[in-house]
């Protein structure tokens, strides 16, 4: 693609990046293929391609962001299933961040967007907050459908039909920031406890916890370590997303310094992407690049790590027929494909591929609250999807992949390293409880 910066334009390093790689995009069009809002609405300015054609003009004209583009950006996903098929290998990721920071700064928007934007980045990032928030939305839960038909309710009934009736026990367990190995250790790592997933459900912090320490693996968690910056980095909230990551940085480097790590673990997915990408968020910040690189390099999903450790053959799958989610941000912002159905397979699950895996599942970090409609289609896609297959089990690894798929369908789903916990001599994963499989599957009956 031709491109007509200036000078003084391509002397901002944001400009400089975006140029590049504006200029790999050759109008192919693979990417509408694969893009969930342009199957979903059919216009092409809800594409990769066209987004690209709209952030272009933007940014080369250097014109504050308008109705027109904020309505289309916002529309997108960052699922980043147009990276996976573009042959030009044209950084979508990079160039809607940087859009979003863009409209962030030239754009005043409605009222009551402005205000939802706001308080979800003021809540959801901080696991007390967010608490609380989900307390008292249990009052206001019967009351979705008739706030979604008032002007601006929207938004609202989306985050009450999305919060729990009943929250998730603490473990204080948890609270510990050093979990030793069991036996001779083997090696050592720090586990990002995240912000929402630690409210929604501790028990896949602790299913990983249990699970690497008994493979001889110590975990810390250090204090410090907070919300990874996601949530807000794509709101284009690039300050905040900043201090957030700056914060983790020097929660880890100080496990480094005292003790060295192999790695930092992930169990979020879409935190992981993020976390991956630090070194090129910081790039230009003096003080943290390099950290920033050496903690991008370091961070692994947990699947990504158990691979590595070479776990033994386990019978407990039992031949349970397993329906695998592959979150968007796992198999196309880390390229984490196999790894989970490898070690699921290896746990004696009968992993069965989801048709149009490649779509998204419409959670997105906020996008299911603030563009709930198209949630909503890619919803019930994906579902009907899943119930193809006649699975026992579903299994993913990102708490919002599972939260909007489980607000859609029956079946169990539960996060990767529970059940792998499970398999390999930890806890029966808690939403199992009574739950009994068929035995014409030659599956396990629920006894404990």
């Amino acid at each position: 693609m031709q491109t007509n910066f200036s000078l003084a334009q391509l002397a901002d390093p944001d400009v400089s990046h975006s140029e590049k790689i504006l200029r790999k995009c050759v109008h192919c069009g693979f990417c509408t293929a694969t893009c969930p809002t342009y199957l979903t609405l059919g216009d092409e300015l809800d594409s990769p391609r066209g987004r690209i054609y709209l952030i272009k003009d933007m940014l080369e004209n250097d014109k504050p962001a308008d109705e027109k583009v904020v309505k289309h950006i916002d529309r997108c996903l960052s699922c980043l299933a147009c990276m996976t098929t573009c042959p030009s290998g044209v950084n979508y990721m990079h160039l809607v961040d940087h859009a979003r920071a863009h409209i962030q700064k030239t754009y005043k928007r409605p009222f009551m967007d402005r205000m939802y934007r706001v308080v979800l980045a003021a809540v959801l990032p901080y696991p007390a907050r967010f608490k609380f928030a989900l307390s008292a939305a249990r009052l206001g839960k019967p009351f979705a459908g008739l706030l979604g038909k008032l002007p601006g309710g929207k938004p609202m009934a989306a985050m009450l039909a999305l919060a729990p009736s009943k929250l998730a026990k603490a473990d204080p367990s948890l609270a510990k920031e050093k979990h030793q190995a069991e036996g001779q250790r083997k090696g050592r790592v720090a586990m990002l406890s995240g912000c929402a997933q630690k409210v929604l459900d501790p028990q896949i912090n602790k299913a990983t916890i249990d699970l690497l320490t008994r493979l001889g693996v110590e975990v810390v968690t250090p204090k410090g370590e907070g919300c990874c910056g996601a949530l807000v980095h794509h709101m284009g909230r690039e300050a905040d997303s900043h201090a957030a990551a700056k914060q983790n940085i020097d929660a880890w480097m100080g496990e480094i310094d005292n003790g060295g790590l192999d790695a930092i673990i992930i169990t979020t997915s879409g935190c992981g992407t993020t976390v991956k990408d630090y070194g090129h968020m910081l790039r230009e910040d003096k003080a943290y690049a390099e950290k920033a690189a050496t903690i991008s390099a370091l961070a692994k999903d947990i699947t990504e790590y158990l691979a590595t450790l070479e776990l033994q053959p386990s019978t407990t799958g039992n031949g349970i027929r397993l329906a695998y989610h592959s979150a968007c941000s796992m198999q196309h912002g880390q390229k984490i494909k196999d790894e989970p159905k490898n070690l699921l397979a290896n746990a004696g699950f009968k992993v069965v591929d989801v048709p149009e895996g490649h779509l998204c599942c419409g959670s997105a970090g906020t996008y299911n609250i603030l563009q709930s409609e198209i949630s909503e289609q890619l919803k019930d896609r994906k579902v009907a999807n899943i119930e193809k297959m006649k699975p026992d089990l579903i299994a993913a690894g990102n708490i919002g992949c599972i939260t909007q798929i489980a607000s859609g369908t029956g079946i169990p789903i539960i996060h990767t390293v529970e059940l792998l916990n499970w398999a390999h001599g930890g806890e029966r994963p808690v939403k199992l409880a009574g739950h009994s499989f068929d035995k014409t599957h030659k599956q396990m009956v629920a006894a404990e």
